[in-house]
């Protein structure tokens, strides 16, 4: 067995050491279960692995809670054995997304910062046990999380059971990167004091009380993240697009010369256009984010981050054993605190946060699908840009103009599943261009939106759909043609392109 005898602190905790397969006799039919992770970082592998072998010889099923996307250990040998209920709140395993979109899997997409105290509400019952991935574990039960927090603290305050996964691949340089803090409920919240930033408010260990523990269970299993695609020309048109629009606020004086803290989305595109702006000339930047990419780390590198706060690593493979290798520079810069600490929606607006966000699709009149494809098949979760999107002092979207090599058009007559409605979203981004549409009206907006970010090839597709609804619909404040509003996504569907 792993020794971690140096990371439990205490003869009674020590005591509790027990082999994964053993912790997963400790978890029921029905159990509704609470696991850390968000993103594939810091979520708990021996466990949920030994649960997925004791379900096939055993079949029984499971709620499973997480704070975000969690590795297969957990998501894909779960669901591959029938063995999850119901899920939430946002995932990206393509089995566990093959079993929500065939019904087998009863999925509910939340966004983020409302799950940890809908759980503490008792909305969705007892949460039964916690599975945690801890770097170490402190003599008065404290969890020191890995690389990530989530929601992690709520599922170990509400659990029955805690069972703790202690990860020696995970160094203990991590120690003291988290700042764990978890809001009272109403009617006794008070405000959460972070006014910058770079504020801690917390503790950097999760609470626990030590009889809760039931198990501590020793893993060597390192994360396994996803890889990023590689930086292409669209992604880095985008960011001059974006650097361009950044220092015509500058210069307007509707920002300051160090912006104000910027928040990015998760995946490729996002995590392209942060790293588009390590060559800018923004210096002295603060990020109040939920994941930290490859694209932070090249901030930090060039010398331009005064401090990174999230609540997640989300490296590539390669970025990761950057981190792992730098983990004592940037472990004084980056600081982790649970999600609906880093997604807060009141923070957003009190920072001034600039939130950078990835669409499917968007529509003319400004309406954004991030999360269905065609409508109807979940792709992954509106995971955390609704709660930053809605609350930022400049909410941006960003997307290539076309995809599946231009059979698709991203700018569409109308969305065919809207997460962000036309309220939410101020500017749009493509490598096309950038449409900035504050105090614009519908028509405006449309107009703009077509000429600034349409790929050429639907452009006058789009011109042409919008000038015959404003004459049918005779100049209506938002002219919508209810039987073309979809075709494109229709002809698409029937022929494998969305042109005509």
């Amino acid at each position: 067995m792993i020794n971690i005898l140096d990371r439990v602190q205490g003869g009674a905790l020590q005591a509790k050491i027990k082999t994964a397969e053993e912790a997963a006799q400790l978890i029921n039919p029905g159990d509704k279960v609470g696991i850390s992770g968000f993103t594939p970082s810091g979520y708990p592998k021996a466990v949920p692995v030994a649960l997925a072998k004791r379900m096939e010889s055993d079949p029984f099923q499971i709620d499973l809670w997480t704070g975000a996307s969690v590795g297969d250990e957990a998501d894909g040998a779960l669901v591959r054995v029938n063995g999850i209920r119901r899920r939430f709140p946002y995932q990206t395993n393509s089995d566990m997304r093959k079993a929500l979109n065939a019904e087998k899997v009863r999925y509910v997409d939340m966004h983020l910062s409302h799950m940890a105290q809908q759980v503490r509400y008792g909305f969705y019952g007892d949460c039964d046990v916690a599975i945690v991935e801890a770097a170490c574990i402190r003599e008065d039960g404290g969890i020191v999380p890995t690389t990530s927090v989530g929601n992690t603290p709520t599922f170990v305050s509400q659990a029955k059971k805690v069972i703790v996964e202690v990860n020696v691949s995970q160094p203990l340089s991590l120690v003291g990167m988290h700042d764990i803090y978890e809001p009272l409920d109403p009617p006794h919240r008070q405000p959460i004091p972070i006014f910058a930033a770079g504020n801690r408010i917390g503790t950097p260990y999760i609470p626990c009380d030590p009889e809760k523990i039931v198990a501590i269970v020793p893993c060597d299993v390192p994360d396994t993240t996803r890889p990023l695609a590689p930086i292409d020309d669209d992604a880095k048109a985008m960011s001059l697009h974006l650097i361009e629009f950044f220092e015509n606020e500058i210069k307007h004086g509707r920002l300051p010369k160090n912006l104000l803290p910027l928040q990015s989305g998760v995946g490729s595109v996002a995590n392209a256009v942060i790293s588009g702006l390590a060559k800018g000339p923004f210096t002295n930047l603060s990020i109040y984010t939920e994941v930290i990419q490859d694209g932070m780390f090249d901030l930090i590198d060039a010398g331009k981050v005064e401090v990174c706060s999230g609540t997640a690593l989300s490296p590539s493979p390669d970025g990761l054993k950057r981190f792992y290798d730098n983990v004592d520079e940037y472990s004084k810069k980056i600081i982790l605190r649970p999600q609906e600490i880093s997604n807060n929606p009141g923070l957003a607006r009190r920072l001034g946060v600039i939130a950078m966000n990835t669409a499917i699709e968007f529509d003319i009149f400004g309406n954004v699908n991030s999360t269905h494809i065609m409508g109807s098949k979940m792709m992954n979760g509106i995971g955390g840009s609704g709660d930053f999107a809605r609350n930022a002092y400049i909410s941006i979207f960003c997307t290539n103009s076309v995809a599946k090599s231009g059979a698709i058009s991203s700018i569409v007559p109308f969305c065919s599943h809207i997460d962000h409605t036309e309220h939410d979203v101020l500017v749009f981004c493509t490598e096309q261009g950038i449409a900035d549409v504050r105090g614009l009206a519908p028509i405006e907006r449309a107009r703009l939106i077509i000429k600034n970010c349409a790929h050429p090839d639907y452009k006058p597709m789009l011109e042409d759909y919008l000038e015959r609804a404003i004459v049918a619909t005779k100049h209506a404040h938002t002219p919508i043609l209810l039987d073309e509003a979809l075709s494109w996504h229709k002809r698409f569907q029937e022929t494998g392109s969305m042109k005509k």
